[in-house]
């Protein structure tokens, strides 16, 4: 690295569990086979960046668990997403603990993290290992270079509200009619749970059984951030950020895009209720 007067960088001292560099995501490139990406919870990783004066969709860290970290070169302004910021003088270091009530939590410098720009983002595609910081989760060791508040202001779009204890809305799937009667009417009267096997590309869910009418003979079709497969077994998957961009599950329903944030900052072990969306309601958009 070189090492410019005044500048500054983020050394991680330790890491448990996953650790990435994540952003606004790269839309609009499905259609190349590349997932949009981005914060696994928008809400959640805005309040982190605003606190530090940083664009809602600046770098800056996702975690899975638990992070130390220290500044170098200058103190720096960092914040988690609970929107508390603080100053943190040049290598004092900031133990950052799993979080209590969520699924995963976001610490912002000030100025965002200056990792490149592949395919339109900033942010850590570890199915595709480009992005981020080298394209991988993050280890003790890794050094990442402080941007500036330019580089933090590129992206301004992000919903600030979450609520974790309400209903989900969805809209009916485009495949209702390979599932038996009944089945949509069961995601939305019964009660689900996060299983541990959930991670970017979708959470999965236990819960009553999604009876299907046909096998995995289906063609593939585009997908969407939100969409519910389910699989022969029954038990629905909602895909995440970093879903593939097609798939052959069928889609029994479709989360309202104003209400992934709430489902995906649940964590493992959290109940999740389903209702239909009113069509007519504006917030409920896919």
């Amino acid at each position: 690295m070189i090492v410019l007067p005044d500048a500054a960088w983020v050394e991680i001292l330790a890491v448990r569990g996953l650790t990435t560099v994540q952003d606004a995501g790269r839309p609009g490139r499905m259609h190349e086979g590349v997932p949009p990406g981005g914060a696994l919870v928008p809400e959640l990783a805005a309040r982190a960046n605003l606190a530090v004066g940083n664009g809602h969709g600046a770098p800056l860290l996702e975690v899975f668990g638990g992070v130390t970290l220290a500044p170098r070169g200058r103190s720096l302004a960092v914040a988690t997403e609970d929107g508390a910021a603080r100053t943190l003088e040049a290598d004092e270091a900031l133990d950052v603990p799993s979080p209590r009530g969520l699924r995963v939590r976001y610490v912002a410098v000030a100025g965002g993290l200056a990792v490149p720009r592949v395919l339109g983002g900033r942010g850590t595609l570890l199915v595709a290992e480009l992005g981020g910081h080298q394209g991988r989760a993050l280890r003790r060791g890794d050094r990442i270079e402080v941007g500036s508040s330019a580089l933090a202001r590129e992206r301004t779009s992000a919903p600030l509200a979450l609520d974790t204890s309400r209903a989900v809305r969805v809209f009916q799937g485009p495949d209702i009619g390979r599932f038996e009667a009944g089945a949509l009417d069961t995601l939305v009267s019964e009660p689900f749970t996060i299983l541990p096997t959930s991670d970017r590309t979708g959470a999965r869910l236990a819960g009553p059984v999604l009876a299907r009418l046909d096998g995995d003979t289906g063609r593939s079709a585009p997908m969407v951030r939100g969409a519910i497969q389910v699989p022969a077994s029954g038990a629905p998957i909602v895909l995440g950020p970093d879903h593939p961009t097609t798939g052959g599950y069928p889609v029994l329903a479709v989360v309202a895009r104003a209400d992934l944030g709430t489902l995906f900052a649940r964590p493992v072990g959290a109940a999740v209720r389903f209702v239909l969306a009113d069509p007519g309601d504006r917030t409920a958009a896919v």
